[in-house]
C-alpha cells in the first residue's frame, strides 16, 4: 500500500479516514479545523491539501442531518435496552436516562454526520475541483 497514489491510499484505508476525519480524495486533509468534540466544531471550507471543496452548494449539509437522525434512532433504543438490562427501571426512567446520556454525545455526532456524508456523497459523485 506504501507503493499507491494519495487517492488511492484514501480509498484504501475508507474507515480510518472516516474516524480520523479526514479529507475522502487525497486522505490526508483534515475536514474538521476543531476537533468534533467541541461543541461546535469549525468545518475547513476546503480540503488543506488537494483543495477538494467540503460543502459543494448552499444547504448541502441536510443529507447529513438525516444521517445524524438515523444514528440517533439506532443509538437511543441501544442505550434505552442497556440500561433497561442493567437497571430493570420502569421504561419511563429508561427512555428519560437514555435520553439524557445521548445529549453530550449529540453534537459530536453531528459532526461525525457531516464526515460521512462527505465521503457517501463523495463515493456516489466524485467532485473533481
Amino acid at each position: 500500500m506504501a507503493n499507491l497514489p494519495n487517492s488511492e491510499v484514501a480509498k484504501a484505508s475508507g474507515l480510518g479516514g472516516i474516524l480520523h476525519q479526514l479529507c475522502p480524495r487525497c486522505g490526508q486533509g483534515k475536514i474538521f479545523c476543531t476537533s468534533i468534540f467541541r461543541l461546535f466544531p469549525r468545518l475547513n471550507e476546503r480540503c488543506p491539501v488537494c483543495g477538494l471543496k467540503f460543502e459543494r452548494e448552499q444547504g448541502y449539509f441536510l443529507g447529513a442531518m438525516v444521517v445524524s437522525y438515523i444514528l440517533a434512532i439506532m443509538i437511543i433504543p441501544l442505550l434505552a435496552a442497556i440500561i433497561w438490562v442493567i437497571t430493570r427501571w420502569d421504561l419511563n426512567w429508561v427512555v428519560i436516562a437514555s435520553v439524557l446520556l445521548f445529549i453530550p454525545v449529540a453534537p459530536a455526532l453531528s459532526s461525525f454526520s457531516r464526515v460521512l456524508y462527505i465521503y457517501f456523497d463523495q463515493a456516489i459523485d466524485p467532485d473533481e475541483s
